[in-house]
């Protein structure tokens, strides 16, 4: 028998690709997630039976340890950008992923990768981001051999990022973010799942590892590069702090209101706080070169999946080129 990892998270964004890269390596996958009928798009991912999704709720110590036994690695992905429901940000980051580790120790499993993010910091001013911090720290604790990741913002075909602010260029000519002088270092998505991989693999020293792309860039400087990927021309208007707060404001009162049948998926209070900070590698900490990995650059993967969102679609750069010639001619 192959042997097996749980993944914790394992259908989101992240984690499919982690889930695929350890299939291919000849690992049995369990996916364990809240909606495993939501997650069926990682059976493809292996052989029939050797990806398969199963129930999970981390907040539930029976429930972790259910889906652990027999694992001998497991990573854990979960994490949540806004706060809804029981899910907050303490009982995901911090006590969840606190529970994680110490079952797996209990458990006797080999080893442990948990995806934190840049910016973790016990005293951020973000909840976000100091819960983050106590979750390190709670898996540092009962699994003192474990590999962490702390990626900057993430990019790739599925992500929430890019494909959000490429969708409002649809709407409207003015493109409004907050902090535009914010720096960052996106990171692709299955660079991020190759770290991981090797750390499930036992192929990494055990540690904290800030992942970060070959470029560092402003927010501003990024929403240019994407609206130079899309082919549309708008402004990019940086809200000064005040208006950002009050926008944040509203848009968390609106999901207070409906008692969070609407969610927040603009602008959070926790995350403009979050925008205080550069999110980028940190000097001298360990990273894609210590684990034998080099970063994908955005210039090399934004074309690949933003196509849809040019005036034409895929065929933008077939309407360019027929006028191009109109107006030669």
């Amino acid at each position: 028998m192959s042997k097996l990892v749980t993944i914790y998270g394992g259908s989101g964004f992240v984690g499919r690709y982690i889930a695929r890269r350890m299939a291919k390596e000849g690992w049995r996958v369990r996916v364990a997630v809240r909606r495993p009928n939501e997650a069926m798009h990682v059976k493809p991912y292996g052989v029939p039976g050797q990806v398969e999704p199963v129930f999970c709720n981390v907040r539930d110590d029976i429930s972790v340890a259910a889906v652990m036994q027999g694992a001998d690695a497991v990573v854990n992905c979960v994490g949540v950008l806004n706060e809804l429901g029981k899910n907050t940000f303490g009982a995901v980051h911090a006590e969840g992923a606190g529970r994680i580790a110490r079952i797996a120790s209990q458990e006797g499993v080999s080893s442990l990768v948990h995806i934190s993010a840049i910016g973790a910091d016990a005293d951020a001013a973000s909840d976000y981001s100091r819960t983050k911090a106590a979750g390190e720290a709670a898996v540092l604790q009962h699994f003192p051999g474990a590999v962490i990741l702390r990626p900057s913002v993430i990019f790739g075909a599925e992500d929430g990022f890019f494909n959000r602010f490429a969708g409002m260029t649809r709407l409207s000519p003015v493109l409004p973010i907050a902090g535009g002088a914010t720096g960052f270092q996106p990171v692709f998505v299955d660079d991020v799942a190759k770290a991981a991989v090797k750390g499930a693999l036992g192929d990494a020293e055990s540690g904290i590892y800030e992942l970060g792309g070959p470029e560092v860039k402003s927010f501003r400087a990024l929403m240019e590069q994407m609206l130079e990927v899309v082919h549309r021309r708008r402004l990019v208007l940086s809200l000064p702090r005040p208006a950002a707060w009050l926008a944040a404001f509203g848009f968390d009162m609106l999901q207070a209101a409906s008692f969070q049948l609407i969610e927040n998926k603009v602008l959070t209070r926790d995350q403009l706080r979050s925008l205080k900070t550069d999110n980028v590698v940190h000097e001298g900490a360990k990273g894609f070169g210590d684990l034998g990995i080099s970063p994908v650059s955005l210039e090399a993967v934004l074309p690949d999946y933003l196509w849809k969102f040019r005036p034409s679609g895929q065929y933008d750069e077939m309407t360019n080129s027929a006028r191009n010639l109109r107006n030669g001619a």
